[in-house]
């Protein structure tokens, strides 16, 4: 079999002026010019190397290769051409490797600009221009090619030379030998004369302890990949039932994470100390009985769950008697911690932090799904590059294999949507009964705001009698059963409306359900701070706040496995059983999603009255996940019409953001600067306001001394001056808008770029057509001669006989001449 070619291009060396101008790569008198002569040339090569094409077919003189319909047939002449063309035989070849390297390495060692097109000889076609490639007759051997690259490397720095060396497509045996030899003598002398002394020893010390630290961080980065949550499970459920599926999972564990995240400031600065420095009790401890884990109540209240918990001193080692306004004087030799600033500060930070991890997840998810020259949705990269050839257990191979047929159906489902698109009529019919079912589910959620703040009096009024127990279990029951049957009935609906897209279907679903629960909510926040704060002055309503919302989320996780159970189960048995059919239940993304952002806007808004109530959540989370899991793998089906959810992890995070955290964050913010504290419990029971802790602390730090000086003027400049928040708000919302600005412009880019690349190919069919017209032109003119015999470079290319003539590119359609060059230019080339 013969051997590709090597091909390899000098660069020259540069003078000062050369390094000036810059390249002209829009000679297009020149790319002409060159275009005939690079065809013959490389055909005459092609034929002394005897490259090795396949036979001709007896009694034809052109060679057929198999080929879609409406592909051009290629003459053998063709073929010899494109096979020996540089993109055919780059990769075949070390000694083009090591001459394409060497070429490198001078560019990166002189740093000079690339030569004009008009220094490079004709034979270098302007398209393989970018791998330095001289495509003429006197080809270097592949020892010169390796001494010219060992001279190079020498000319560069270590680093340069051991990262030029490692990205190089060759053995390990040749990298060695190129390592070796590119080793300067004065290294190699240096390295004699320390090998005997204690510069050896410690550079051998060095280069261990780095190689130890190296594979050590391999093997801890390897180790926190295996130890992921739910790994196998992610793709189990990708592989079976698709993306749109695998996002509520995703984001449920994305959910998780921010809960820890919020939980381990608070367990460090504010749960932790103030266990370890207990307040006396106030009165008989209630024993445990079981019924706290639903109410919240009796022994829970006594405990570092609720905000009442939590005392208003400065903790210390040791304290005398308390004083009449109930504050304990702290000995010399105390631990000084204001418990008051630090159950704000810390709410506030974990606050912060969780806001700046929000905003990162959202944009980092951004730049995922829309990112510039993404490669979601093409169709070849799917099929050809999505498989790993690392896996080798049949499970798992399996798992791949699913996820794949699963991408293929996404994708065509995709591309076969875009491809029938509704009727007149039906867009108008879709169109009126899309408002009809907005009208209802408008009407539905404000009939449910109504009806739980009319329940929500009737609590109020009840309360005074004293109910206790079950009966606070009320209110949380009916919140449950109306988001469930609101839930059901706007599934219904969308049932009815038919979307054509499945992702506009789930979009419609997440916005009626969005509104029904922040509509409730709101309700639900007015009733807490409005509502209960006025009901009773002396009592701790920190404490109540703080209960009902545990009882939210206990009685909402209850209502999720009982959806799961009957709504999922019991339609799969009937469906089975009774029907005889083995259709199952499809997995509602929709609802699910946002029962997770309620739960989580239920946590940050019981963050202030309820420390540990993220705890509680990650609990509900982590069991949350394993019996959705269970139920989707036995009752439930993928989705009947496969949809790619490219932009749903954006999409939850946005929604997770804005009405969810931006509303959790307004609600503690009024709480904190508005309503006053309950004067009975808590760590702001001598206050006005919960924010006066902070204004008392930097009053004290002032009268401290002058060592103490720049605290307050930071906390007045940073905290209570409204300008530098709206400072700080304006450049954050300028940044992420001019991000957004870039990432359309890099599209647009990207978008004229692919244009120019199908424009490009266009070029090369027209060029190929004109050059098949001038040789049928020249067969015309010598009818006595073969094609293969006369023009061998010639392409042979299906098309109309009826071909224009060729004109050159510096003559128009008329004939003038419209090259700028003089006469004795044109003779001279």
């Amino acid at each position: 079999m013969a051997q590709p070619l090597a091909l390899a291009l000098d660069v020259p060396e540069t003078t000062g002026d050369e390094d000036s101008q810059e390249p002209s790569p829009y000679e297009e008198s020149e790319v002409h010019d060159s275009f005939h002569q690079l065809i013959q040339e490389q055909s005459l090569r092609v034929a002394e190397e005897g490259l090795e094409l396949l036979p001709l077919a007896p009694g034809r003189g052109q060679q057929t290769l198999p080929r879609p319909e409406g592909a051009a047939m290629h003459s053998s002449a063709t073929l010899r051409i494109l096979a020996s063309m540089p993109s055919r035989t780059i990769g075949r070849s070390r000694g083009a490797i090591i001459s394409q390297y060497y070429n490198r390495t001078v560019r990166l060692r002189r740093r000079s600009s690339r030569p004009l097109l008009g220094n490079v000889v004709h034979s270098a076609r302007p398209s393989l221009r970018l791998y330095d490639l001289e495509l003429n007759h006197t080809v270097l051997e592949e020892d010169e090619k390796r001494s010219l690259l060992v001279k190079e490397l020498q000319g560069l720095s270590v680093a340069q030379r051991d990262h030029m060396v490692r990205n190089m497509p060759l053995s390990l045996g040749e990298k060695r030998w190129l390592r070796e030899k590119s080793w300067s003598p004065k290294g190699k002398q240096r390295g004699q004369q320390g090998r005997g002394g204690a510069f050896s020893c410690c550079s051998r010390l060095r280069y261990s302890c780095i190689l130890a630290l190296h594979s050590l961080g391999l093997v801890l980065l390897s180790g926190l990949y295996a130890v992921r949550p739910w790994r196998y499970a992610l793709k189990q459920i990708g592989g079976q039932f698709g993306s749109s599926v695998l996002s509520y999972f995703l984001f449920l564990k994305t959910l998780l994470a921010f809960n820890v995240l919020i939980l381990l400031p608070l367990l460090a600065f504010l749960v932790g100390v103030q266990a370890a420095f207990p307040p006396d009790p106030l009165g008989l401890v209630p024993a445990f009985s079981g019924l706290e884990l639903l109410t919240g109540r009796g022994y829970f209240t006594h405990t570092v769950m609720y905000y009442g918990y939590y005392s208003n001193t400065t903790l210390s080692q040791s304290c005398v008697s308390p004083r009449e306004g109930g504050q304990c004087s702290p000995s010399l030799d105390s631990l000084p911690y204001n418990m008051p600033l630090a159950y704000l500060f810390t709410v506030g930070a974990a606050f912060f932090i969780t806001c700046i991890t929000l905003v990162y997840s959202m944009s980092h998810s951004f730049g995922e799904s829309y990112r510039v020259g993404s490669t979601k949705g093409i169709h070849a990269l799917t099929v050809f590059c999505s498989w790993d050839y690392k896996v080798t257990q049949k499970r798992a191979s399996r798992v791949q294999q699913d996820s794949i047929c699963t991408q293929l159906k996404e994708l065509l489902a995709e591309w076969q949507l875009r491809k029938c698109p509704r009727s007149a009529c039906g867009q108008l019919w879709q169109v009126v009964m899309l408002g009809l079912g907005w009208l209802l589910c408008l009407g539905t959620t404000m009939g449910c705001a109504v009806a739980v703040f009319t329940f929500s009096e009737v609590m109020i009024q009840r309360s005074a009698i004293g109910n206790q127990g079950v009966e606070l279990l009320a209110l949380p029951l009916v919140v449950s059963v109306l988001n469930l049957g609101a839930s059901y009935l706007f599934r219904g609906l969308a049932t009815l409306e038919r979307q054509d897209s499945p992702v506009l279907e789930v979009y419609i679903a997440v916005s009626r359900n969005l509104i029904l629960k922040m509509a409730v909510l709101s309700v639900l926040c007015y009733h807490w701070l409005g509502r209960r704060v006025a009901e009773v002055p002396g009592w701790c309503w920190e404490n109540f706040v703080g209960q009902e919302l545990y009882r939210f989320l206990v009685v909402d996780f209850i209502f999720t496995l009982l959806d799961s159970l009957f709504g999922e189960l019991v339609w799969r048995l009937i469906s089975e059983k009774k029907l005889n059919r083995r259709q199952k239940p499809e997995f509602d993304i929709a609802r699910n999603v946002l029962d997770l952002i309620y739960g989580q806007t239920l946590t940050w808004l019981g963050v202030l009255f309820s420390p540990l109530l993220p705890a509680v959540q990650i609990l509900r989370l982590i069991f949350l996940f394993y019996v959705k899991k269970a139920s989707l793998m036995a009752n439930c089906q993928a989705p009947g019409r496969p949809w790619l959810a490219s932009h749903m992890s954006t999409v939850f995070l946005t929604l997770l953001c804005f009405p969810s955290f931006l509303g959790a964050a307004v609600f503690l913010c009024y709480a904190v600067w508005q309503v006053k504290p309950s004067s009975t419990c808590g760590p702001f029971r001598t206050l006005n306001t919960m924010y006066e802790a902070g204004t008392v602390w930097v009053h004290r730090l002032e009268h401290a001394g002058s060592g103490a000086s720049w605290i307050p003027w930071l906390y007045h400049f940073l905290v209570e001056n409204t300008l530098f928040l709206f400072l700080v708000s304006a450049l954050l919302l300028a940044v992420i808008y001019l991000n957004i600005q870039v990432v359309k412009g890099q599209r647009k880019v990207i978008c004229l770029l692919k244009e120019q690349i199908r424009n490009e190919g266009e070029d090369k069919i027209f060029l190929i057509n004109k050059l098949h017209s001038v040789y049928e032109e020249g067969e015309q003119s010598r009818p006595g001669r073969t094609q293969e015999a006369t023009m061998p470079s010639a392409l042979l290319v299906d098309g109309d006989d009826r071909e224009e003539p060729c004109i050159p590119s510096h003559y128009d359609s008329a004939g003038r001449d419209l090259d700028p060059r003089s006469p004795q230019d044109t003779a001279a080339e």
